[in-house]
């Protein structure tokens, strides 16, 4: 059940051919047996929601808007000293304010917020987890200096755990709008002749290349327009919006509904732990799960533990194996 290595009590498929012997007959190292390619489908999904901006630009406005008008349960982890709950008059949301930034703390409330409920999520900054207080920078610098100062030490350390809270991310059953900072300068522009500072945004606090990762990214001003910079719904491709809100919520909204139903982590959890299901159907869930690149969906398990949903399935796995008879 282990997802690296065969448990030991299982019968392994025979042996392919060498490297050698592969090469010599098809050139290539890799032998493709099958056709892995299958006709695409829209499936229906969570959106994942970037807005960054400087400040003032209206991110946690925008992302309260869009989360309370893409569910009805809305969770909020405040990283900026409480003050998300300003908003609380305009907008309904259950809130939570850590007091450090590790990103291992990250991944268990996002299990948490599933497990309660939540259908929307918001993080509000996400930049936090990068460079505040028991964030990456400072968890790097201390693995540094720990390893007698050897560069890239805490890297490769953090490396995992930044790949565990971006998995959670990802795979949470809900929809996810995450803000960051951003770094500011100003530029002079001149208005009526007359030369004016004005304060721009550059690029997000966060990991190099974060907004990949996120289906829909926002840029948003001073004016609080928001520019779409990526977005894999076509309507909004592009798009400049001014104070986004209902009808921009509408659009996410249909663009995620469309398509066909897909289980989600929670789902998926609860279909591990039915009592019928044998060795044998942890280990065909296991590789469906796998192959949904939810292995590492962050989810509460039976005993009311934080986990993944790939070692939750493992776990039973190895406890409904059969148990060898003795000829």
């Amino acid at each position: 059940m282990d997802p690296h290595l065969p448990a030991p009590h299982l019968r392994l498929p025979k042996q392919r051919a060498s490297a050698d012997e592969t090469a010599a007959t098809t050139g290539s190292e890799n032998l493709v047996t099958e056709n892995p390619f299958k006709p695409a489908a829209k499936e229906a999904v969570k959106a994942r929601i970037a807005l960054h901006g400087p400040a003032g630009s209206g991110k946690t406005f925008t992302a309260l808007t869009l989360a309370t008008n893409l569910a009805d349960k809305v969770a909020a982890i405040d990283t900026e000293r409480g003050r998300m709950k300003e908003h609380q008059r305009r907008f309904k949301f259950d809130h939570f304010a850590p007091e450090r930034f590790d990103p291992r703390d990250l991944t268990k409330l996002l299990a948490q917020a599933g497990a309660a409920g939540y259908g929307a999520i918001v993080i509000d900054s996400f930049s936090h987890y990068w460079m505040g207080t028991g964030g990456a920078l400072e968890f790097v610098d201390a693995h540094d200096t720990a390893k007698g100062g050897k560069f890239s030490a805490g890297w490769k350390e953090y490396r995992p755990i930044e790949n565990a809270m971006l998995d959670a991310v990802l795979s949470y059953p809900g929809h996810v709008i995450v803000t960051m900072r951003v770094k500011t300068a100003y530029v002079v522009e001149t208005v009526n002749g007359k030369a004016k500072p004005t304060k721009v945004g550059l690029k997000p606090e966060q990991r190099e290349g974060v907004e990949y990762e996120f289906s829909i990214v926002g840029e948003l001003d001073r004016d609080h327009v928001m520019t779409v910079t990526k977005s894999t719904c076509e309507d909004l491709q592009d798009a400049q919006i001014t104070k986004p809100g209902v009808e921009t919520a509408a659009v996410i909204a249909e663009w995620c509904s469309d398509g066909t139903p897909s289980p989600d982590a929670l789902e998926y959890r609860d279909q591990a732990l039915r009592q019928e299901m044998t060795y044998n159907d942890l280990r065909a869930l296991h590789q469906e799960v796998k192959e949904r690149r939810m292995l590492g969906a962050a989810i509460i398990d039976e005993h009311g533990d934080d986990t993944t949903l790939g070692a939750m399935i493992v776990r039973l796995g190895h406890e409904r194996r059969p148990v060898a008879v003795a000829s």
